[in-house]
This record gives structure tokens, sequence and C-alpha cells, in this order.
């Protein structure tokens, strides 16, 4: 086997109520863990979903209601199901942007811890699309020369998944492939680190695209009138468009991620707030003061009128006015002045 393992890598497949990750529900979920010395197990579980199943979706994976009507909830399988897939790291056809975020959907609602952080993620779709740009059935064909028996079944579509990968690193061993800057290189290889860039090229945030990392490894929003623009940016000049992504119909994992971000971002403005107020509170350096210049004490001294041979020592007299002649508004005014009663 050219595949390469570190540790076990688990291939799984869901069939479900649709394909709204928020809404819709497990029915059947197959797991075939691929363990490093080439063996592999397999288990299948069928779930009741709690809500009844389309007939269009029944109609194409065969599961009807009265096929899982005693069969457990998620919540009750949860568990166990995180249990056998372990440590792996994970793999499926489509499954970064459905089967991955349906699944965590499902561990969240039901309250069992699952981390995703460390693990690979291979989505045979993408090799498969980017390199040959077909579907799963026509992969199995074209890769493996097979038709897959039971198509839709979880079982079987997971089986062709795993057999699709291993012969596509044998075909594309050494194969060159062009990327959109021009750069060549050899992306579909025996190492499953290397297949997880190749089939992460978008880089999704949440697995349901709706935030993306950016070259720099920024979160951007992914929809919407905010396409494009980094969350933290978003987040300063519209701080209520996280309250309205979080009480809106998106997954809980998307929801997980952006309560992260913003926790983060909400502690570094907290953390600037706190700086500024240091800032302000903090006395500021006292600037040295220039010396006044020192005062110049002049000696006073009283004038000698002695000394000028011209001045005269005469008493002060009140310049005196001509008097004003009297007028008619005088006499008037002195008539005003003593008039009795």
């Amino acid at each position: 086997m050219k595949l390469k393992l570190k540790r076990p890598l688990a291939f799984f497949d869901l069939e479900t109520t649709g394909t709204n990750i928020g809404a819709d529900r497990i029915v059947e979920i197959s797991v075939i863990k691929l363990h490093p010395d080439g063996s592999d197990e397999v288990k299948t579980w069928r779930v009741h979903p709690g809500i009844p199943i389309p007939l269009e979706s029944s109609l194409v994976h065969g599961i009807y209601d009265e096929h899982i009507q005693n069969e457990k909830r998620f919540h009750e399988l949860g568990q166990e199901i995180a249990e056998f897939i372990g440590e792996s790291d994970l793999a499926g056809y489509n499954s970064n942007k459905f089967d991955i975020p349906m699944l965590m959907e499902e561990f969240l609602r039901a309250g069992v811890d699952f981390n995703l952080d460390a693990r690979h993620f291979v989505d045979v779709q993408n090799i498969f699309h980017q390199m040959e740009q077909r579907t799963l059935k026509a992969a199995y064909q074209f890769y493996c020369n097979k038709v897959i028996e039971n198509a839709h079944s979880a079982e079987a579509d997971t089986r062709a998944t795993m057999e699709v990968l291993l012969a596509q690193i044998e075909r594309y061993e050494n194969v060159e492939w062009e990327d959109k800057k021009g750069n060549k290189l050899v992306p579909v290889v025996g190492e499953v680190e290397a297949l997880h860039v190749f089939t992460n090229l978008s880089k999704p945030v949440d697995f349901a695209g709706r935030m993306v990392y950016n070259e720099q490894g920024e979160e951007l929003i992914n929809f919407g009138k905010h396409k494009g623009k980094r969350v933290e940016d978003v987040l300063n000049v519209e701080p209520s468009y996280y309250s309205w992504m979080m009480q809106g119909d998106f997954p809980l994992y998307t929801k997980r991620k952006l309560e992260e971000i913003y926790n983060r971002w909400n502690a570094k403005r907290i953390a600037e707030r706190q700086a500024n107020k240091a800032a302000q509170s903090k006395p500021a350096e006292q600037q040295p003061v220039a010396p006044k210049p020192e005062y110049q004490k002049k000696e006073f001294t009283k004038p000698d009128h002695t000394r000028n041979p011209n001045y005269q020592n005469k008493p002060f007299k009140k310049k005196e006015e001509p008097a004003k002649p009297v007028d008619e508004d005088m006499l008037q005014q002195l008539a005003l002045k003593f008039k009795k009663g």
C-alpha cells in the first residue's frame, strides 16, 4: 500500500434526511478505519433521525421511516461513534463541505466532545474534481474500472471512496498539476498531510464555507454583504453581526468557530481599552522648568530739585475756568429744583 499513514484514516459516509446541515439529520453512518499496517475495521449504524425522512431523500438512499423506527437516536450513539473514530484523520467524498459539518452538527447537538483541531481531512472528491472533474460513480469506473454495487448505501459508497483514493495515488504518482498562480507541483502522493493540503485549497474555517482563511491565515466572511472582509473588521464596524449569525440558521460548528473569533477579538479590545486607560491615568512627565531671570534690583535715587536752577517750588493751584452766562435752560432747571408743592 503506497498510502503511508502515521495514524488511522477514517473513511466515512452519511445518509441523511436532506442537505440542510443545520436542520437535517443523519439516518445512516458507515466508517471504515484504515490502519497504518493496511488493515481496516468497518462499522455501520442506522440512526433514528427524530424527524420524518422526506420521500425524495428515501428514493436516493433507500432508507424509509419504517427502516429506522426502532433504531437509536444519535445522542445515544454519538459517544460510541466518536470512540470508534478515535484520533483518526478523516476522509470522505465531498466530506469537507457536507459530511464533516453534518457529523459535527450531530456531535454538538448530542453534547459529544469531538475535536477537529489536530486532524487532517482528505476530500476524495476534491482530488477527483481538480484532476478529472467527475462524480463518484464515474470516479469508481474511471479509477477502479468497476461499477458500484448497491450505490447510495453508506457502506458501498464508503468502500468505493476508499478504493478510489488508493487508485488515485497510484494513477497520479509523479503527475504534475498547475495551480491558479502557475505553480507546478506533484500534489497527489501517499502522505495524508499533503493530501490534506491539496483537498483543502479553499481553506474553510468552518467546513460549511461560511468563513474561509486568506493567504495570511486571517478569517474572512465568505457570503452576503460582507463577503471577502476580515471577520474582525466586520466586528469592528458592525458588532451586531455576531449576534445575527449566532441567532441565525447557521450550523453549530460555524457558530462555534465564530464564537472563538469573537472571544479573541473581544479580548484584544478589552486589553486595548485597559492599556489606554492606564496611559491616561499615568501622570505626565514633568517638563524641566526654565529658571527665571535673576532680578536686578535698581537703587532708588530721590530726585534732587536743587540741581535744577530753573526749578521753582510753587503751590498747586486749580485752573479756573470763566463762568458761563445764564441762559433759558439754566433758569428752567433752577425753577424745577426749587418748585414748591
